[in-house]
């Protein structure tokens, strides 16, 4: 059995998407992303783009491009989140209130 992650690493992750959404750079990935003049739809792009590999990399039995891609995946539904207004704590609740 391996080793849990630290969940605290997408708490991290979510502070610097947002810290980049608020305070843009040209030099990060995430502010060109969320400034994008297609707006929404170009984070929406990469959210789907993503999950295609993930889903070819889990059907072709690829561990290691399954875990590179989950990461891209869940990298961009954070994006996304931030681009659509809704907070992370949103959705750790909603999980928490169906964990219950």
């Amino acid at each position: 059995m391996t080793k849990p992650a630290d969940p605290a690493i997408i708490a991290e992750l979510w502070a610097v998407i947002c810290e980049r959404a608020d305070n843009p750079s040209e030099a990060s990935y995430t502010s060109r992303l969320l400034a994008d003049p297609k707006g929404i739809d170009k984070v929406l792009e990469k959210v789907g783009e993503e999950a295609t590999e993930f889903i070819l990399a889990v059907k072709n039995k690829k561990n290691e491009r399954t875990v590179e891609e989950t990461a891209d995946l869940l990298f961009h539904l954070l994006v996304a989140l931030r681009a659509a207004g809704v907070d992370l704590s949103d959705v750790m609740q909603e999980l928490e209130k169906r964990r219950k």
